[in-house]
């Protein structure tokens, strides 16, 4: 497949459009899913630390699964991987809804909601990095928006429709509307260029596989045809007998020289796969060899070790808030008269607010996005040991939007990794990058719940909590002053494969 240069528009528009929504549906459940928590609290009556592995499993094993749908999206393409994974989001959704214990929904709705989503988050991401290039953050930034949305709506929908038809008949329906995804996913058209002819000669690296199949098939064929002419050739010279009234003899001539050679070509044939075998092997043992070098060298990049610290410990400290602050505020006996706006609302609007303003502000030539980047992380840290001290709802509502706006650098997340590694390798530090958030996203909130049932308060789950991600920030910080600047120069100067993306659609 060879890519176009990214429009900045076009069709590209429509795919942020689609790309909306799809992460809008998808995410609208598990990232509010902090009002479902509070009935599976009451419906099992399991801990708070055990009951939060369900929400945190959602939005964390999709992203543990990134390198994994990284490599789906790269081989199968973002539109089949986005129809594939409505199914499951779906599924997972309505299965939910019949799950007799809090077991039941690891797997429902942890495992197979959370891996549709984490495939969705790649595919929407990667065919957004290719339509646009100037505009890539504000691209993001848009599209990113869609699960803040979600978060948004989701929260007053599924509270309401719990009230209407039991927690049952609200995952049934919002499994219905996952569906949508489907109609999504199909309009994810991929950017390829369809006006420049295929190239005649197959790059033998590009794909291994394909051309020594062809090599092969079509040296059997000419095989056997020199073959059959070499025998035709030899018994009318030797015999020196006229077509037209020896075609039976010749027949059986030339079947008689088949069998005779028979043994030698058997012999020739069998060399000739045992060395393509060979070749294959040593091309696919190569290909892996290849995958490892390229992992290893990302991690030689010091800004790139430290953004995976930090986005682990971000995970872990900033991702609770969103799911436990609704049970935050009934562990703080206040009073559900004075609830003007759930706090996971808060939250939602104020993250789409963040995504977009980050977004743009990425987009501006005199912004460098990683000290932006570490700016949120910090901010957040601090926010995060302001909690304790919130004992009232227009507190934690004030802190549930702050909150909610920083959380927003997921936004400029792709954009600083994109920066920080280049076009082509996005996928590959990108998939690793996401397995470690990942990681975050399912330890996050576990934690926290065991912090309560351990304290019976919130207290030191969120100074615990804050802790984490100003760590995270610092070590980003340290690990950028002296090698961000070297580090975007260095990449100017990388052999052209390492920017192929753009080489291509220059061409």
């Amino acid at each position: 497949m060879v890519f176009r240069k990214p429009p900045d528009g076009g069709w590209g528009w429509v795919i942020v459009v689609v790309s909306f929504f799809t992460q809008f549906l998808c995410y609208g459940s598990p990232l509010a899913v902090g009002v479902l928590y509070l009935e599976w609290l009451d419906a099992f009556g399991e801990g708070k630390g055990k009951t939060a592995w369900v929400g945190s499993l959602a939005n964390g094993i999709g992203l543990l699964a990134s390198p994994v749908c990284s490599v789906c999206v790269s081989s199968f393409g973002a539109r089949p991987v986005a129809i594939f994974s409505g199914f499951m989001v779906a599924g997972g959704l309505m299965m939910s809804s019949f799950a007799p214990n809090i077991y039941f929904l690891y797997i429902s709705y942890g495992i197979v909601v959370g891996l549709g989503c984490g495939l969705l988050y790649t595919a929407t991401v990667t065919i957004t990095c290719h339509y646009f290039d100037k505009r890539r953050g504000l691209a993001l930034g848009l599209i990113s928006t869609g699960s803040s949305v979600g978060l948004f709506i989701y929260a007053a929908l599924q509270r309401e429709l719990i009230d209407l038809y039991g927690l049952d008949g609200c995952l049934l329906i919002v499994g219905a509307l996952s569906l949508n995804i489907l109609a999504c996913g199909s309009l994810m058209r991929p950017l390829e260029s369809s006006d420049s002819p295929p190239p005649e000669n197959t790059c033998v690296d590009k794909v291994p596989d394909q051309y020594f199949v062809y090599h092969e098939k079509e040296k059997t064929v000419e095989e056997n045809i020199s073959i059959l002419e070499k025998g035709y050739i030899d018994e009318k010279c030797a015999n020196n007998i006229p077509d037209y009234k020896q075609d039976s003899i010749l027949n059986k001539n030339v079947l008689s020289s088949i069998n005779v050679n028979e043994k030698d070509t058997y012999k020739k044939k069998v060399v000739e796969q045992t060395n393509f075998c060979k070749q294959l092997a040593k091309r696919k043992w190569q290909l892996y060899l290849n995958y490892w070098e390229e992992t290893v060298v990302l991690f030689k990049n010091k800004v790139f070790s430290a953004l995976f610290v930090a986005i682990l410990l971000f995970d872990i400290g900033g991702f609770p808030p969103s799911l436990l602050m609704e049970d935050v505020a009934r562990s703080a006996n206040i009073n559900e008269d004075d609830y003007h706006m759930p706090l996971i609302s808060i939250i939602g609007i104020m993250t789409t607010v963040g995504k977009l303003t980050l977004g743009i502000l990425a987009d501006f030539k005199w912004v460098n996005t990683l000290y932006l980047y570490v700016t949120t992380l910090l901010m957040t840290g601090v926010a995060l040991f302001a909690i304790p001290f919130a004992k009232s709802y227009l507190t934690l509502a004030m802190l549930s939007g702050i909150l909610g706006f920083l959380t927003g650098n997921w936004s400029i997340f792709p954009y600083v990794t994109t920066k920080t590694v280049g076009i082509e390798k996005l996928t590959h530090a990108y998939g690793i990058l996401m397995f470690f958030a990942g990681l975050g996203n399912s330890l996050g909130p576990p934690i926290v719940g065991w912090f309560y049932d351990w304290t019976q308060e919130y207290d030191t789950a969120f100074y615990f909590s804050g802790f984490c991600v100003l760590l995270g920030g610092f070590l980003l910080l340290l690990a950028a002053l002296p090698c961000w600047n070297a580090c975007t120069s260095q990449s100017s100067k990388l052999p052209p494969n390492t920017y192929s993306y753009k080489v291509a659609s220059s061409a």
